[in-house]
Protein backbone atom coordinates (compact mmCIF):
# COMPACT_ATOMS: atom_id res chain seq x y z
CA UNK A 1 0.00 0.00 0.00
CA UNK A 2 1.34 3.55 -0.63
CA UNK A 3 1.25 6.17 2.39
CA UNK A 4 1.09 9.52 0.22
CA UNK A 5 0.69 12.82 1.50
CA UNK A 6 2.44 16.57 1.60
CA UNK A 7 4.55 18.61 3.55
CA UNK A 8 1.31 20.35 5.30
CA UNK A 9 1.42 23.39 8.16
CA UNK A 10 1.80 22.90 11.49
CA UNK A 11 1.27 27.18 12.52
CA UNK A 12 -1.17 27.50 15.31
CA UNK A 13 0.45 24.33 16.92
CA UNK A 14 1.65 20.88 15.64
CA UNK A 15 -2.20 19.49 16.48
CA UNK A 16 -3.45 21.36 13.36
CA UNK A 17 -1.09 19.29 10.46
CA UNK A 18 -3.12 16.25 10.65
CA UNK A 19 -6.58 18.01 10.38
CA UNK A 20 -4.36 19.68 7.59
CA UNK A 21 -3.62 16.90 5.78
CA UNK A 22 -6.59 14.77 6.17
CA UNK A 23 -8.24 17.71 4.45
CA UNK A 24 -6.01 17.29 1.32
CA UNK A 25 -6.84 13.48 1.45
CA UNK A 26 -3.75 12.21 2.98
CA UNK A 27 -3.12 8.83 4.44
CA UNK A 28 0.92 10.52 5.58
CA UNK A 29 2.38 13.48 5.73
CA UNK A 30 5.43 15.52 6.76
CA UNK A 31 6.05 18.91 8.83
CA UNK A 32 7.98 20.89 11.27
CA UNK A 33 7.80 20.37 14.56
CA UNK A 34 8.90 24.10 15.40
CA UNK A 35 9.45 27.32 13.19
CA UNK A 36 11.82 25.84 10.71
CA UNK A 37 14.00 29.38 9.91
CA UNK A 38 14.83 29.98 13.95
CA UNK A 39 17.15 28.79 16.17
CA UNK A 40 15.18 28.68 19.13
CA UNK A 41 11.70 27.48 19.51
CA UNK A 42 9.28 27.32 22.98
CA UNK A 43 9.47 23.96 24.28
CA UNK A 44 6.13 21.84 23.18
CA UNK A 45 3.42 22.00 25.22
CA UNK A 46 1.77 18.79 27.48
CA UNK A 47 -1.22 20.26 25.11
CA UNK A 48 0.09 20.38 22.02
CA UNK A 49 1.16 16.95 22.43
CA UNK A 50 -1.61 15.05 23.75
CA UNK A 51 -3.99 17.02 20.74
CA UNK A 52 -1.34 15.69 18.15
CA UNK A 53 -1.70 12.37 19.34
CA UNK A 54 -5.21 12.85 19.44
CA UNK A 55 -5.67 14.45 16.07
CA UNK A 56 -3.49 11.54 14.37
CA UNK A 57 -5.84 9.01 15.93
CA UNK A 58 -8.93 10.55 14.62
CA UNK A 59 -8.31 10.98 11.35
CA UNK A 60 -6.42 7.61 11.12
CA UNK A 61 -2.44 8.65 10.76
CA UNK A 62 0.10 5.80 12.10
CA UNK A 63 2.76 7.86 13.54
CA UNK A 64 5.10 5.76 11.67
CA UNK A 65 3.90 6.84 8.32
CA UNK A 66 4.76 10.51 9.39
CA UNK A 67 8.27 12.20 8.61
CA UNK A 68 9.44 16.04 10.42
CA UNK A 69 11.78 17.62 9.27
CA UNK A 70 14.23 19.69 10.67
CA UNK A 71 15.48 23.25 10.71
CA UNK A 72 16.89 24.45 7.30
CA UNK A 73 19.60 26.13 9.71
CA UNK A 74 21.60 23.45 11.01
CA UNK A 75 24.07 21.91 9.35
CA UNK A 76 25.71 18.69 11.01
CA UNK A 77 29.11 18.46 8.66
CA UNK A 78 29.81 22.53 9.42
CA UNK A 79 33.21 22.56 9.30
CA UNK A 80 33.74 25.63 12.01
CA UNK A 81 33.13 24.43 15.78
CA UNK A 82 31.47 26.61 17.34
CA UNK A 83 29.03 26.64 14.56
CA UNK A 84 29.12 22.81 14.33
CA UNK A 85 27.94 22.49 18.43
CA UNK A 86 25.11 25.18 17.62
CA UNK A 87 23.46 22.69 15.04
CA UNK A 88 24.41 19.60 17.18
CA UNK A 89 21.82 21.42 20.05
CA UNK A 90 19.30 22.38 17.51
CA UNK A 91 19.05 18.69 15.99
CA UNK A 92 19.14 17.34 19.56
CA UNK A 93 16.35 19.43 20.46
CA UNK A 94 14.77 18.23 17.36
CA UNK A 95 15.16 14.86 17.95
CA UNK A 96 13.87 14.89 21.23
CA UNK A 97 10.59 16.72 19.85
CA UNK A 98 10.17 14.13 17.67
CA UNK A 99 10.30 11.73 20.50
CA UNK A 100 7.69 13.73 22.82
CA UNK A 101 5.33 13.48 19.87
CA UNK A 102 5.89 9.78 19.06
CA UNK A 103 7.55 10.17 16.09
CA UNK A 104 9.77 7.73 14.54
CA UNK A 105 11.43 9.23 11.47
CA UNK A 106 13.49 12.79 11.82
CA UNK A 107 14.23 13.57 7.98
CA UNK A 108 17.66 16.05 7.70
CA UNK A 109 19.54 17.40 4.52
CA UNK A 110 23.39 16.08 5.32
CA UNK A 111 24.85 19.41 5.48
CA UNK A 112 28.08 21.59 3.93
CA UNK A 113 31.04 22.15 3.71
CA UNK A 114 31.27 25.50 2.55
CA UNK A 115 34.13 24.88 0.45
CA UNK A 116 36.40 24.93 3.83
CA UNK A 117 37.01 21.05 4.63
CA UNK A 118 37.35 17.86 1.84
CA UNK A 119 33.87 15.96 1.14
CA UNK A 120 35.03 13.32 3.56
CA UNK A 121 35.83 14.89 6.11
CA UNK A 122 32.40 16.70 6.54
CA UNK A 123 30.23 13.13 5.72
CA UNK A 124 32.63 12.48 8.75
CA UNK A 125 31.11 15.39 10.92
CA UNK A 126 27.70 14.35 9.81
CA UNK A 127 27.81 11.11 11.15
CA UNK A 128 29.31 12.04 14.46
CA UNK A 129 26.62 14.26 14.90
CA UNK A 130 24.44 11.30 14.20
CA UNK A 131 26.22 9.45 16.71
CA UNK A 132 26.04 12.13 19.47
CA UNK A 133 22.33 12.55 18.97
CA UNK A 134 21.34 9.07 19.13
CA UNK A 135 23.10 8.57 22.26
CA UNK A 136 21.34 10.88 24.12
CA UNK A 137 17.83 10.10 22.27
CA UNK A 138 15.87 6.79 22.33
CA UNK A 139 13.57 5.44 19.55
CA UNK A 140 13.73 8.12 16.68
CA UNK A 141 15.47 7.14 13.31
CA UNK A 142 17.77 9.84 11.54
CA UNK A 143 16.80 10.10 8.21
CA UNK A 144 19.49 11.32 5.82
CA UNK A 145 17.92 12.99 2.93
CA UNK A 146 19.71 13.07 -0.81
CA UNK A 147 20.62 16.51 -2.05
CA UNK A 148 20.74 18.58 -5.68
CA UNK A 149 23.98 18.92 -4.86
CA UNK A 150 23.52 22.82 -5.44
CA UNK A 151 26.38 24.87 -4.15
CA UNK A 152 28.68 23.33 -1.38
CA UNK A 153 26.36 20.63 -0.53
CA UNK A 154 27.18 17.27 0.48
CA UNK A 155 24.64 14.20 -0.11
CA UNK A 156 23.89 14.41 -3.85
CA UNK A 157 25.72 11.19 -4.54
CA UNK A 158 24.52 8.01 -3.28
CA UNK A 159 27.88 7.39 -2.24
CA UNK A 160 27.98 10.37 0.22
CA UNK A 161 25.03 9.00 2.31
CA UNK A 162 26.40 5.28 2.66
CA UNK A 163 29.31 6.81 3.46
CA UNK A 164 27.35 8.54 6.41
CA UNK A 165 25.77 5.39 7.16
CA UNK A 166 29.10 3.50 7.47
CA UNK A 167 30.37 5.62 10.37
CA UNK A 168 27.14 5.62 12.22
CA UNK A 169 27.56 3.39 15.66
CA UNK A 170 23.27 2.11 15.75
CA UNK A 171 22.49 1.26 12.15
CA UNK A 172 19.15 0.33 13.45
CA UNK A 173 18.45 4.15 13.73
CA UNK A 174 19.94 5.68 10.62
CA UNK A 175 18.12 5.89 7.29
CA UNK A 176 17.62 8.04 3.99
CA UNK A 177 14.73 9.54 2.18
CA UNK A 178 15.03 10.02 -1.45
CA UNK A 179 14.04 13.01 -3.26
CA UNK A 180 13.37 12.64 -6.64
CA UNK A 181 13.65 16.25 -7.92
CA UNK A 182 16.91 15.91 -6.00
CA UNK A 183 18.22 13.05 -7.35
CA UNK A 184 16.83 13.46 -10.72
CA UNK A 185 19.13 16.73 -10.65
CA UNK A 186 22.04 15.22 -9.30
CA UNK A 187 22.45 13.32 -12.28
CA UNK A 188 20.16 10.08 -11.52
CA UNK A 189 18.13 9.61 -14.76
CA UNK A 190 14.94 8.43 -13.82
CA UNK A 191 12.71 9.21 -16.55
CA UNK A 192 12.80 5.86 -18.81
CA UNK A 193 12.04 2.55 -17.72
CA UNK A 194 15.92 0.99 -18.30
CA UNK A 195 17.44 4.08 -16.55
CA UNK A 196 15.12 4.04 -13.92
CA UNK A 197 15.79 0.55 -12.79
CA UNK A 198 19.69 0.77 -13.20
CA UNK A 199 19.30 4.13 -10.62
CA UNK A 200 17.28 1.99 -7.86
CA UNK A 201 19.67 -0.68 -8.70
CA UNK A 202 22.58 1.50 -8.22
CA UNK A 203 20.98 2.27 -4.90
CA UNK A 204 20.62 -0.60 -3.64
CA UNK A 205 23.88 -1.66 -4.15
CA UNK A 206 25.79 1.44 -2.69
CA UNK A 207 23.16 2.16 0.03
CA UNK A 208 20.32 -0.57 0.05
CA UNK A 209 16.77 -0.84 0.22
CA UNK A 210 16.78 -1.47 3.86
CA UNK A 211 17.91 1.69 4.73
CA UNK A 212 15.11 3.32 2.76
CA UNK A 213 12.39 5.19 5.15
CA UNK A 214 10.77 7.60 3.04
CA UNK A 215 10.36 9.74 -0.28
CA UNK A 216 10.32 13.06 -1.67
CA UNK A 217 8.05 12.78 -4.31
CA UNK A 218 8.69 15.40 -6.40
CA UNK A 219 9.09 17.00 -10.23
CA UNK A 220 11.63 19.00 -11.45
CA UNK A 221 11.68 22.44 -12.91
CA UNK A 222 15.32 22.19 -13.85
CA UNK A 223 16.92 19.31 -16.01
CA UNK A 224 19.29 16.18 -15.49
CA UNK A 225 22.31 16.94 -13.52
CA UNK A 226 22.12 20.81 -13.54
CA UNK A 227 22.60 20.47 -9.66
CA UNK A 228 19.91 23.31 -9.01
CA UNK A 229 17.07 22.61 -6.51
CA UNK A 230 13.95 23.73 -8.07
CA UNK A 231 10.95 21.86 -7.05
CA UNK A 232 7.78 21.49 -9.88
CA UNK A 233 4.07 20.06 -9.61
CA UNK A 234 3.39 16.31 -10.43
CA UNK A 235 3.58 16.26 -14.55
CA UNK A 236 4.55 19.93 -14.95
CA UNK A 237 8.39 19.58 -14.68
CA UNK A 238 11.43 17.72 -16.34
CA UNK A 239 10.86 14.17 -14.95
CA UNK A 240 7.55 13.79 -16.46
CA UNK A 241 3.97 11.75 -16.20
CA UNK A 242 5.77 8.53 -16.94
CA UNK A 243 7.90 8.48 -14.12
CA UNK A 244 5.53 9.03 -11.60
CA UNK A 245 2.99 6.16 -13.52
CA UNK A 246 5.85 4.11 -13.10
CA UNK A 247 7.10 5.13 -9.57
CA UNK A 248 3.22 4.64 -8.46
CA UNK A 249 3.27 1.08 -9.25
CA UNK A 250 6.49 0.06 -7.44
CA UNK A 251 6.28 -2.21 -5.03
CA UNK A 252 9.59 -1.42 -3.52
CA UNK A 253 7.99 2.12 -2.11
CA UNK A 254 5.21 0.61 -0.58
CA UNK A 255 4.32 1.06 3.11
CA UNK A 256 6.64 4.23 3.71
CA UNK A 257 5.59 7.79 3.85
CA UNK A 258 5.68 9.33 0.66
CA UNK A 259 5.53 13.24 0.58
CA UNK A 260 5.02 15.86 -1.53
CA UNK A 261 7.01 19.42 -1.46
CA UNK A 262 5.59 20.33 -5.05
CA UNK A 263 5.31 24.36 -5.05
CA UNK A 264 1.22 24.83 -5.42
CA UNK A 265 -0.07 23.44 -2.27
CA UNK A 266 -3.81 24.23 -3.73
CA UNK A 267 -2.98 21.21 -6.00
CA UNK A 268 -1.93 18.63 -3.46
CA UNK A 269 -5.33 17.21 -2.68
CA UNK A 270 -5.21 17.13 -7.04
CA UNK A 271 -2.19 15.54 -6.61
CA UNK A 272 -2.68 12.76 -4.13
CA UNK A 273 -5.66 11.49 -6.22
CA UNK A 274 -4.09 11.64 -9.09
CA UNK A 275 -1.31 9.35 -7.89
CA UNK A 276 -3.18 7.05 -5.99
CA UNK A 277 -5.14 6.26 -9.16
CA UNK A 278 -1.93 6.14 -10.91
CA UNK A 279 -1.20 3.47 -7.94
CA UNK A 280 -3.77 1.48 -8.42
CA UNK A 281 -3.05 1.26 -12.20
Amino acid sequence: MKFIGAHVSASGGVENAPINAASIGANAFALFTKNQRQWAASPLTEQSISKFREQCIQNNFSLDKILPHDSYLINLGHPEHDALLKSRAAFLDEMQRCELLGLQLLNFHPGSHLNQIPVAQCLSLVAESINETLSKTKGVIAVIENTAGQGSNIGFDFQHLADIIAQVEDKSRVGVCIDTCHAFTAGYDLREEKRYEQVWESFDHIVGFSYLKSIHLNDSKKELGTHVDRHANIGDGFLGMNFFSHFMKDPRFDNIPIILETPDESRWAEEISLLKRLAQG
